[in-house]
């Protein structure tokens, strides 16, 4: 049975998992969307704004913690193998860390980047607008996916403990 600690670490992961995949899941079903609509020059713009205004303390404490609660939840798992909900402590963990942070430093780090040096009246910038939403909405929706699935597996652990 999943009891002190583990169970309060475990229970905020989850929390901190579904809070994640709500960030992600709202910028999948409207937040592109909307940008899309806007003319590129401002569609560009606004979503450079959003790069840099992201990285705020509230948003990186949710993703970054999270991340760090998940490696501990690996590693418990370990300790804990042969318990009923050791595994489920561990493909939790390791598909947010991979869903979550992998996917945002190797996929969307570098479209952002890209799109922060792009100038919004290069002549060729409306075509690489579109192609940077349907390219970086495509990998959300898995980033979206990631960490909704953690928040499901570590609240089956905490119920088959």
């Amino acid at each position: 049975m999943i009891e002190g600690f583990l169970f309060v670490l475990t229970l905020a992961t989850a929390l901190g998992c579904g809070l994640v995949a709500g960030v992600f899941f709202a910028f999948s079903t409207f937040v592109m969307r909307a940008l899309a609509r806007l003319p590129a020059a401002q569609g560009i713009e606004a979503m450079k704004s959003i790069n840099v205004t992201v990285i705020s303390p509230w948003f990186m404490l949710a993703f970054l913690g999270t991340a760090l609660a998940s490696v501990v939840l690996v590693i418990a798992a370990f300790v804990e193998w042969g318990e009923p909900y050791a595994v489920y402590l561990l493909v939790g963990g390791l598909v947010y860390l991979v869903g979550a942070i992998v996917l945002t430093g190797r996929y969307h780090v570098p479209r952002n980047n890209a799109l922060a040096a792009l100038d919004p009246n290069d002549p060729d910038a409306e075509c690489q607008w579109h192609r940077y939403v349907r390219t970086w909405t495509a990998g959300n929706h898995v980033r979206t996916l990631a960490p909704l699935a953690s928040a499901a597996l570590l609240t089956i652990a905490l119920r088959v403990s």
